[in-house]
């Protein structure tokens, strides 16, 4: 499966980490080195303990290197949604927290993030095809009043977006990025500093111990940051998280310029940006098809395929050329109203996951309130489900 993300100069470049090489130990395990189990990394660190990360495959080749590339602030509930549901604090909060942890990421890999805002549209560019269309197109236009209404009253910058792809929101403390580059740059900044290994797939975690497919890592402190398929690698989570299928192209280029910032429509369904290179990379779909796309399947459907072709498309304004398919494995969290989750599974082990497809901040938000956790015994704020 072509990853379009995967064609960036210094993704196809990397040269990789070795596997694990036997029985190791160290005072802590990180399981997963996507961008929520390289922050883990990276705070773990930050207190002084010597660690060794895991992943099954190549660092970002799940879902954190094939997702959007959209950083947003906030969870996957618009801000005055989260705050209907969770209270106040506990959704402005997190808000924040993911602005300063996209402020973090672009420290450390300025080349990558690209602070541009993003869109926030109401529908999908053009416009409606069909009356029902319409109709949603109408109700999205009144939730962005509430939209744009909480983030006012709680300081946050935004902007009423009216132009040439239709009437919306613009969020100009939003960033777009290559996610697979992210993630093997702060792989590459981490290895410095911890043992991080590729290709060791993780068959068993307890206290104290992670078997791998080459060793056993022993350790007092183990972070599961695994989204998808969390609930496969640790079974006693499975009536608290779910794995669902997200499904992506990328085009040929299309009209310069066409998508100035990220954008995503139809209420966060539907989502692209648009590449120096005149490339869209385009996802989407899920709610339309979203009995089957409850499954730990990784290759894309022709269905969901289809109707991402479709509306990549809609945001081109004109006829695309697809160059690459893809899909990934995502978490969501079950009875938790939308709250990802960090929460203790055994002594010394904390899981995080459930990020509802919105982990490129929450989801390290998330693994430092699991070292917290692990460490020191903090509770996990309000807006994460423990």
């Amino acid at each position: 499966m072509a990853v379009g993300w995967d064609e960036a100069a210094d993704v196809a470049a990397w040269r990789g980490l070795p596997p694990l090489p036997g029985d190791v130990a160290a005072d802590a395990c990180v399981v997963g080195l996507g961008g929520s189990g390289l922050a883990a990394v990276e705070a773990l660190l930050d207190r002084g303990l010597t660690v060794v990360g895991v992943d099954a495959g190549r660092v970002a080749a799940g879902a954190a290197g094939r997702n959007g590339g959209i950083l947003c602030g906030g969870p996957d509930a618009y801000l005055h949604s989260a705050i209907a549901e969770w209270g106040e604090d506990a959704a402005v909060d997190l808000y924040r927290a993911t602005l300063r942890e996209l402020d973090h990421l672009a420290s450390l890999v300025p080349d990558v993030v690209k602070r541009v805002g993003s869109i926030r549209l109401a529908g999908l560019p053009g416009d409606p095809e069909t009356s029902d269309e319409a109709a949603d197109h109408a109700r999205e236009l009144l939730d962005c009043d509430e939209h744009e209404a909480a983030l006012r009253k709680h300081g946050i910058a935004v902007e009423r977006y009216d132009g040439s792809l239709g009437r919306g929101l613009f969020l100009p403390d939003d960033a777009v990025m290559n996610p697979a580059r992210r993630a093997i740059g702060l792989a590459e900044l981490l290895s410095r500093r911890a043992s991080l290994h590729e290709h060791s797939r993780v068959h068993d975690v307890r206290s104290e111990q992670v078997t791998t497919e080459h060793g056993t890592v022993t350790a007092r402190v183990v972070i599961v940051a695994v989204d998808g398929r969390l609930d496969v690698l640790l079974p006693q989570l499975a009536n608290r998280v779910r794995t669902a299928r997200l499904q992506m192209v990328a085009t040929a280029p299309v009209t310069p310029g066409r998508l100035h910032c990220p954008v995503y429509g139809r209420w966060g369904y539907d989502y692209a940006q648009q590449g120096a290179d005149g490339r869209l990379s385009v996802g989407g779909g899920r709610d339309r098809f979203e009995a089957d796309e409850w499954t730990n399947d990784t290759e894309p459907s022709e269905p969901v395929q289809h109707y991402i072709e479709h509306i990549a498309a809609r945001f081109a304004g004109g006829p695309v050329q697809v160059t690459h398919r893809w899909a990934a494995s995502v978490g969501f969290t079950v009875g938790a109203q939308g709250r990802a989750l960090c929460t203790a599974v055994d002594d010394g082990v904390v899981a995080i996951g459930g990020y509802n497809g919105t982990g490129n901040l929450v989801g390290p938000v998330a693994a430092r309130a699991a070292v917290r956790l692990a460490l020191d015994g903090t509770p996990p704020p309000s807006c994460f489900a423990s």
